[in-house]
């Protein structure tokens, strides 16, 4: 990989500079221990510019158009004078860990626009499918003068908690179907909603999605809210149409204000970032866990607890006894 002074990254991404943005994430993204060391000190430089940006996560079962929608909003947020930045959590080859969904072609009026940054993540080995340095990636974005991030995820398994705990508006996105419309969506993750739409309220599907949307108002009822000073909305939208668009902006902005001026939002975002820390604490120690002559006896004493030729508490204390004395 190219590389060039530690100023010449954070220069870049204070100009807004796109090639020396994506140069950054890159970096930022990289597991080599002199990546990781500049990208650290890099972001420590960059700090004092983030967290101006309103973070926005996205998620939906698949077919529920994310991408499609992503694309009409972003560009309604383009027009509206923001600057946007989206952040596509893609599954990963399980050979190389790499992304296989190819967001630019998914996206591909967004991917030209001028006020637009649209960057694919590998999601890597983290729970859940969101790429290990998501959150770093934000924090890029935002020091480059992105001033709405969108964090799009798989929609499935626990990845939906991990992104509704880096962003102050999570968005679950639905469309009308046949049958029962609250089957297809886990409770957890419409009690971490921030607002629901019901996606592709367009032609012959308008009364349908109406239904819906009777539905899951009445399905919020037997909710708790993520918040004590918003009551989620259930809206219809299209992104073919545009229509319901201008609504939901309006939603957000609103949501903004009132957990602004309760004190919520600054809480909230004092939270998350203690989290983080506590997350990256535990990723740590894990990784220097394994790689310790402790961590080397797990496969062995798994096999011995599985075959039941060892209890748990047995392997449990033989690896603690094993990590006595050792150093970090």
């Amino acid at each position: 990989m190219e590389k060039f002074k530690i100023r010449d990254y954070i220069q870049g991404v204070l100009e807004s500079d796109r090639r020396m943005l994506a140069k950054t994430i890159t970096l930022v993204e990289s597991s080599l221990p002199d990546d990781q060391e500049w990208s650290r000190r890099i972001l420590d430089e960059l700090m004092p510019h983030t967290g101006r940006a309103l973070r926005v996560g996205i998620t939906g079962l698949p077919g529920a158009g994310k991408s499609t929608f992503i694309e009409s909003f972003g560009t309604l947020l383009t027009q509206n004078e923001h600057r946007v930045a989206v952040l596509a959590v893609d599954p990963s080859s399980p050979k190389t860990d790499g992304s296989i969904l190819a967001d630019k072609t998914r996206m591909e009026k967004l991917a030209v626009n001028d006020r637009a940054f649209i960057r694919p993540s590998p999601s890597g080995k983290t729970l859940g499918g969101v790429a290990r340095k998501t959150r770093e990636t934000m924090l890029l974005c935002e020091a480059a003068g992105f001033d709405i991030v969108m964090i799009e995820t798989v929609g499935v398994g626990q990845s939906e908690v991990t992104v509704a705990s880096m962003v102050d508006f999570f968005m679950v996105l639905m469309i009308a179907g046949g049958g029962d419309e609250l089957q297809g969506i886990k409770k957890g993750v419409l009690e971490l909603a921030d607002l629901v739409a019901i996606n592709k309220a367009d032609g012959d599907n308008i009364e349908r999605a109406k239904q819906a949307q009777r539905q899951y108002e009445m399905a919020f009822h037997l909710l708790s809210s993520p918040s004590r000073n918003w009551t989620p909305p259930v809206v219809t939208c299209s992104s073919i149409t545009g229509a319901g668009l201008d609504n939901i902006l309006k939603n957000i902005q609103e949501h903004r204000e009132k957990l602004t001026q309760s004190g919520e939002f600054q809480k909230k975002r004092q939270e998350q970032n203690k989290e983080w820390f506590r997350f990256l604490v535990r990723e740590g120690v894990q990784e220097w866990f394994y790689a310790s002559p402790a961590g080397t006896m797990m496969p062995e004493l798994i096999e011995a607890v599985g075959n039941g030729a060892m209890t748990p508490t047995t392997a449990a204390l033989k690896i603690l006894d094993r990590l006595k004395g050792s150093t970090f």
